[in-house]
């Protein structure tokens, strides 16, 4: 419910804010407002004209009504009595088809004929206003009045003919209904279109976005773009990105190729430089040996030195092969082995690097494990030299084997001062050293051996973390992958 009300809040923000919009969403958009705009123009002029038309033919008929009606009726005037109006044509019959009113009016302004009377056929009906002659709104009606010209052209009477507007109104406001129906209409289906014109045409930058995408993931620049379907503006991006790739894949190979050249090179000068360090080292004891009698002689000093000079070198270069075969994938070949052997036998030759320091080994079962005896030694060993150097002479270290899931677990714990938080990844790259006594002074280590711990672990397919220790030192954990039953292996090889 959470992810739903966070999801619908993005939403919302990126509506509130247009320049966060898609792009489909901003050419839909802007396709709207034109559309939209167009058809506001265009609409109200083609109402205005239809409005104007509407009322001008009312009008007319209006006119022409009332011009037939002043042609076609007479008003005679006797001698003795009252003027009479002669009904032709019958002004009910003439007023019933549009739902109208006529009055006839003589010349002395007496109502003399009507379209509508009472039962007793007497004349009634209100006035339709004044009798201006013209055309004239009263009361919701259009009324025009026209004289009734005698033979001799004198004006023998007014007549009045009216009819209600509301049908006029009633068919504008349609009219206009309708025309605000079709804005409305149009702009959605504009809306509608646009996004779908817009989403067609996205569609290759969309296939381009999750191309580059996979691509930044995987780190895998030898992926190719899709291929343009035409040979547009996108068709010629894709191109060019797909040159692009092509470079960088081609310079990620020769960058590839030269490292992996120099790793070879590293390794191999590293195993070339054994052989003649032994032999120094070789000479140099025999030298020291034939010293031996004299203590403290000029020459005695010298050669000691040299000695010690000469073993940390042979340690360095010996640290340095490791690693470099390990970056060149060229380490001991695997084979099924006990961990908790190869502990017990690093603790044994770490024993005499304690001093005061108690050694406390936790490691009552056996853990199979196909790797290189040589090299988790060396890991288990180095752990332990490391723990020794960078803890008090009266610590306490724990060294702890045990299984968890697929994995064997060595840890190696102290309730020395322990790492920062700070330095628990990097601790593990080469040549890095912390700020303690240990580090600083004069003869300290070379900075390879926690590196050299992370390279076998990790060549064995496991993984190494600092941590801190339940008394706050420093705490040491290597997973290494237990060995598969002959079962699964063959299930697995089988799979392969």
């Amino acid at each position: 419910m959470a992810r739903r009300r966070t999801a619908f809040g993005v939403w919302l923000r990126r509506l509130l804010h247009p320049r966060s919009w898609p792009v489909r969403w901003r050419l839909a958009a802007v396709s709207s407002v034109l559309t939209f705009v167009i058809l506001v123009v265009f609409g109200g002029a083609v109402g205005q004209i239809a409005t104007q038309r509407i009322r001008d033919d009312f009008n007319n008929e209006v006119s022409s009504a009332v011009q037939i009606l002043a042609s076609e009726l007479q008003i005679r005037y006797p001698l003795f009595g009252e003027p009479e109006l002669t009904r032709s044509p019958q002004l009910q019959t003439f007023a019933l088809p549009d739902d109208a009113k006529v009055r006839v009016y003589d010349a002395n302004g007496q109502l003399r004929g009507s379209s509508e009377e009472n039962a007793a056929g007497e004349i009634t009906g209100e006035p339709l206003g004044a009798l201006a002659l013209g055309t004239h709104d009263f009361e919701g009606m259009r009324v025009a009045s026209q004289a009734i010209l005698g033979g001799n052209g004198e004006v023998r009477g007014v007549v009045q003919y009216g009819r209600s507007t509301h049908h006029v109104e009633e068919t504008v406001d349609r009219v206009w209904l309708l025309i605000f129906g079709g804005i409305i209409g149009g702009t959605v289906l504009a809306s509608l279109a646009g996004v779908a014109v817009a989403g067609r045409a996205m569609r290759p930058i969309a296939s381009l976005t999750s191309t580059a995408r996979q691509i930044a993931t995987t780190r895998d620049p030898s992926q190719r773009m899709p291929e343009p379907v035409v040979e547009d503006e996108v068709g010629e991006l894709a191109l060019t990105l797909d040159e692009m790739l092509r470079s960088l894949d081609a310079a990620r190979s020769e960058r590839e190729g030269a490292m992996q050249r120099q790793r070879e090179f590293v390794a191999d000068a590293s195993h070339e430089l054994r052989t003649p360090l032994t032999s120094v080292l070789a000479n140099l004891e025999l030298l020291q040996a034939s010293l031996g009698g004299v203590d403290q002689s000029e020459d005695r000093e010298i050669v000691d030195s040299a000695l010690r000079s000469s073993r940390r070198m042979s340690r360095l270069v010996a640290d340095l092969l490791l690693l470099a075969r390990a970056d060149a994938g060229r380490l001991d070949q695997h084979r099924p082995c006990d961990l908790a052997e190869i502990a017990g036998h690093a603790a044994v030759e770490a024993a005499p690097l304690m001093g005061e320091r108690v050694l406390t080994v936790e490691n009552d079962r056996a853990l199979p494990v196909d790797g290189s005896p040589d090299e988790l030694h060396r890991m288990i060993l180095n752990l332990l030299e490391n723990a020794a150097r960078h803890t008090q002479a009266d610590a306490q270290i724990d060294l702890t084997l045990r299984s968890e899931g697929p994995y064997a677990v060595v840890e190696v714990a102290d309730d020395g001062p322990g790492i920062p938080e700070g330095m628990r990844v990097q601790i593990f790259e080469r040549f890095v050293r912390g700020q303690g006594p240990a580090d600083t002074q004069r003869g300290a280590g070379t900075g390879l051996g926690l590196a050299i711990v992370s390279a076998v672990a990790h060549s064995h397919g496991g993984s190494v973390e600092a941590d801190e220790s339940a008394s706050g030192g420093a705490l040491f954990r290597a997973r290494i992958p237990l060995e598969r039953p002959a079962k699964e292996k063959a299930n697995h090889l089988e799979a392969l």
